[in-house]
């Protein structure tokens, strides 16, 4: 209970909420997919933006934000599924990969198009290199099991759209993919008892396949990820 003691006394932090939504609608509107600049040069400046306690706030608040908005969406398309055809289906936000085993065909990938507007591979990544390089900062001052379960969500939603959504895995793809994993190491390191790995984590340990990483700008294979490699290497050290 390191957190709860330093947020009762010993650590606590002065933020600013006003400089924090002020941060949070910068973020939102004038970075993403619109953006005539690089989706790696919008992860720089966002991250630079990001800098401090409040900083550290704000990323914190996007992975919470895109996680929610992509959970209500898979409960809506759930919801529209079974008044259109009667089958029900059980989205559970430890392990979405059951759900996308029995009915990817049925169901969008939209992580592109969330309400929230964060783009994954510019806002998110953005966030998740924040929270990752200010981890013991996080914990020290905030409870980071929420935290956690948005990281390894954000992780489990990724892969899931490899697999059974035809997702193009591109190395921003692989770079998403690969800083939530280091970040969940990160932010597990710095707790004194950090929780059971997920199912969908678990599940992709056991497991060695190698997907090919695109050039983002065409077709040509620039190299490899494994997913269940690198978890293993960062997660069970």
């Amino acid at each position: 209970m390191r957190w709860l003691q330093r947020v009762l006394g010993k650590e606590q932090v002065q933020h600013d909420p006003g400089r924090q939504e002020a941060l949070l609608q910068e973020v939102r509107h004038r970075f993403g997919a619109r953006v005539q600049m690089r989706p790696s040069e919008q992860v720089e400046a966002v991250t630079r933006l990001l800098d401090g306690d409040d900083g550290l706030v704000v990323a914190a608040r996007i992975l919470h934000e895109f996680a929610e908005n992509a959970h209500t969406d898979l409960l809506t398309q759930a919801y529209e599924l079974h008044r259109r055809t009667g089958r029900r289906l059980i989205v559970d936000r430890r392990n979405y990969r059951p759900l996308w085993r029995e009915a990817a065909p049925a169901l969008r990938w939209s992580l592109f198009e969330l309400p929230s507007g964060f783009h994954p591979y510019v806002q998110v990544v953005a966030a998740v290199t924040v929270v990752g390089s200010g981890a013991s900062r996080y914990v020290q001052t905030t409870d980071p099991k929420p935290l956690l379960s948005h990281l390894f969500e954000i992780l489990d939603l990724t892969i899931v759209g490899w697999e059974y959504h035809r997702v193009r895995v591109d190395t921003e793809a692989a770079t998403l993919a690969y800083r939530l994993i280091m970040a969940a190491r990160d932010i597990r390191a710095a707790m004194d008892d950090p929780p059971p790995l997920p199912p969908p984590v678990r599940e992709l340990m056991r497991r060695n396949n190698t997907v090919d990483v695109l050039d983002p700008a065409g077709n040509q294979v620039v190299g490899g990820f494994n997913p269940g490699a690198e978890m293993r290497a960062a997660l069970l050290a």
